[in-house]
C-alpha cells in the first residue's frame, strides 16, 4: 500500500521479476488484518480492499501439501507451509518469529530490506 516503503518496493520487485505465492490461509489472514479498524487512521478501507484484490489477482495460489509446526508463534506456520509447498526460494517478512528461523529448509527468510539489498546486487 505504501509503494516507497521497503515492503512496497520488495513487493513491486517480486511482481516485476518473480512470482508472488499465496495460499488460501495466507490470503484470509491478509484480508482479516487489512479489515482491522486500527488501520483506518492510516489508509482508507477502500484502498486496503483494492490492494488486497490486486495482490490476489497477481498471485499464484499454492495448495498446501505439508503441515509444518516450527514457528514459536504457531499462527505463522502457514507462511512456512506456503513457502515449502510452493517451492519458494525465499520468504519475505518483517515478522521476527519467522526471521529467526532463517534459513528454513534451504528457504531464505528475509526482511524486505534484506531482500532489496540482495536483489539490487544481482
Amino acid at each position: 500500500m505504501f509503494e516507497q516503503s521497503n515492503s512496497g518496493l520488495a513487493l513491486n520487485r517480486t511482481l516485476e521479476s518473480g512470482i508472488l505465492l499465496l495460499s488460501m490461509d495466507v490470503a484470509e489472514e491478509y484480508a482479516n488484518v487489512l479489515r482491522r479498524d486500527k488501520f483506518d487512521h492510516y489508509v482508507r478501507r477502500r484502498i486496503r480492499e483494492e490492494f488486497l484484490r490486486t495482490l490476489i489477482k497477481e498471485a499464484t495460489f499454492v495448495e498446501i501439501t505439508e503441515t509444518i509446526q516450527a514457528c514459536r508463534d504457531s499462527k505463522d506456520d502457514k507462511f512456512l507451509e506456503l513457502a515449502v509447498s510452493g517451492g519458494a526460494p525465499c520468504l519475505i517478512t518483517g515478522d521476527e518469529d519467522l526471521l529467526i528461523l532463517n534459513p528454513f529448509r534451504e528457504i531464505s527468510i528475509l526482511s524486505p530490506r534484506q531482500f532489496l539489498e540482495l536483489f539490487t546486487k544481482r
